[in-house]
């Protein structure tokens, strides 16, 4: 196995490249921003903590969406299905309605949950650190739900495997 040392030297490209080999869940966060509703695909969602129950994503600072989201409060994480690989690429891009054509309804934070994901999970933010380029927020869940809790048809998780959409098999 061969690497480089010292992590000033680390071409991002390779960085980028290299990271790709680790699966990630696809999500998307939204918000109920004074504007509008906001979101954004995220692959850098995670569980923090049981007691209390806290959860994280890392946006990018500079992220437009980020920056319109940020000073809301609240924000719901969609885990997108296996299905909806096309709404992760609409809410990644810069098309002006993101939510045009798609159904959404509230919960506890007002912010949108998308209807047909595997899950959702709202949340108050917790706190914001900054971190390199990005920002780490954590999170406090204050509602959560999951398809199959509801009746629906379950599907699996879309994930992100080496610059593009997958799904899980053998479940």
């Amino acid at each position: 196995m061969t690497g480089s040392g010292g992590g000033d030297s680390i071409d991002g490209r390779e960085f980028r490249r290299v990271l790709g080999h680790y699966p990630t869940g696809v999500t998307v966060v939204t918000a109920a921003c004074p504007d509008g509703p906001e979101g954004m695909t995220i692959g850098s969602f995670t569980s923090v903590s049981l007691d209390p129950p806290l959860v994280s994503f890392c946006p990018g600072q500079d992220s437009d969406s980020w920056i319109r989201m940020r000073d809301v409060g609240s924000f719901c994480v969609n885990v997108l299905g296996d299905h909806q690989a096309d709404v992760s690429t609409t809410f990644a891009s810069k098309v002006e309605d993101r939510f045009d054509g798609l159904r959404t309804r509230v919960e506890a934070t007002g912010a949108p949950v998308i209807e047909g994901c595997v899950a959702w999970i709202d949340c108050r933010v917790e706190a914001v650190h900054a971190a390199g380029d990005h920002d780490i927020v954590v999170g406090r869940v204050v509602a959560l739900g999951a398809a199959e809790a509801a009746g629906e048809p379950e599907s699996g998780p879309l994930i992100f495997l080496k610059g593009g959409y997958g799904r899980v098999s053998g479940l």
